[in-house]
């Protein structure tokens, strides 16, 4: 008889799962960092509502997809290797694209030892590769344990609620920072919707939101 379980295997659930809890963890670990290195607490957010860093847990998609279907047979070490690479090549992409799109510099790692074009370095991509290796071995079991204990209506229920919870957003938050680039380079804004971006987030709500844009 075929056992009827929530989010079995490694399925959109459960992936959609994996990014909700790597956005919270990398909006943490990213706090901790600051107030170790600087001695003062500072959001590290990237969205507008919550305490999430989705490139984290985008990051942490991308390990289960490239490396979670043949994780039990891979070593310790292997997996460790190839999730230094995914790690170091995805922040670099996700770096060119941000100063592309957005003319900003989020990051900028061109005064540290052994960067690679100022978007990631070879000891981040150490700590990618710890951190790709740790979620695989040791996180994915256990968590992949828990979600599968959910009752299959209630999950549902879950993860539909906070996919439609995060593409709100994540549309909220790109479009009010869209904005915001278009209202330095001096354009007004062209619907309702802009006018209204101007008057609630403005400026110095998004700096202090996002203290990262002033250099913070």
């Amino acid at each position: 008889m075929k056992e009827n379980r929530f989010a079995k295997g490694l399925c959109f659930y459960k992936i959609f799962l994996f990014f909700v809890f790597g956005s919270l963890f990398g909006s943490y670990f990213e706090e901790i960092q600051w107030f170790i290195k600087h001695d003062c607490l500072t959001s590290r957010h990237d969205l507008l509502i919550g305490p999430f860093s989705t490139l984290y847990g985008f990051g942490m998609v991308l390990f289960l997809i490239l490396l979670g279907p043949k994780n039990n047979q891979r070593s310790i070490f292997r997996t460790f290797f190839y999730a230094c690479f995914i790690g170091g090549i995805f922040e670099f992409i996700a770096g060119v694209l941000a100063e592309n799109i957005c003319h900003i510099k989020f990051w900028d790692y061109s005064n540290l030892f052994l960067n690679i074009g100022g978007k990631t370095t070879i000891p981040i991509m150490l700590i990618w590769g710890l951190l790709g290796t740790l979620e695989l071995k040791i996180l994915y079991p256990i968590l992949s344990n828990l979600i599968e204990k959910i009752p299959i209506t209630i999950g549902k229920i879950i993860t539909i609620f906070l996919f439609l919870f995060f593409l709100f957003d994540m549309s909220l938050s790109y479009s009010v920072f869209f904005r915001m680039i278009k209202r330095q380079e001096g354009k007004p804004p062209i619907t309702k919707l802009g006018e209204y971006y101007d008057q609630k987030f403005n400026d110095t709500f998004l700096y202090n939101k996002y203290p990262i844009l002033k250099g913070n």
